[in-house]
């Protein structure tokens, strides 16, 4: 058993670009499938306005995002768009590079919650 995300890369010529990864769980019996430990420096709780309509910029840290409600269009630099729901979780790793884009969907505020590893 996996548990799916989405990682956002910048390449050596500062293009950005989508990488689906499976995070491998392991059997813990009573209390579930459970991945490996991840360190992680701070946790951000955040809200956007529901016009959010943020330019080319790349993640201020390496950062996962998991998307508490709401749905996104993201866009790589290279053109590339993906659709992202309520608790799916991206890994932003572009933190140099040419960035992306991201756009509410839905007209409604969106909250999500950064892990900085």
């Amino acid at each position: 058993m996996d548990f799916k995300i989405t990682r956002i890369y910048s390449d050596t010529r500062g293009e950005t670009h989508f990488e689906d990864l499976n995070i491998p769980l392991n059997n813990k019996g009573d209390i579930g499938f459970l991945s490996e430990a991840q360190k992680a420096n701070s946790i951000i709780f955040r809200k956007v306005t529901e016009t959010y309509d943020y330019n080319f910029h790349v993640s201020p840290s390496r950062q996962y995002v998991i998307l508490l409600d709401g749905i996104i269009e993201v866009e790589t630099s290279l053109g590339d768009k993906r659709i992202f729901q309520s608790g799916e979780i991206l890994l932003l790793d572009d933190t140099t590079g040419k960035g992306h884009k991201t756009k509410n969907i839905q007209t409604q505020v969106r909250s999500s919650l950064f892990i900085e590893l």
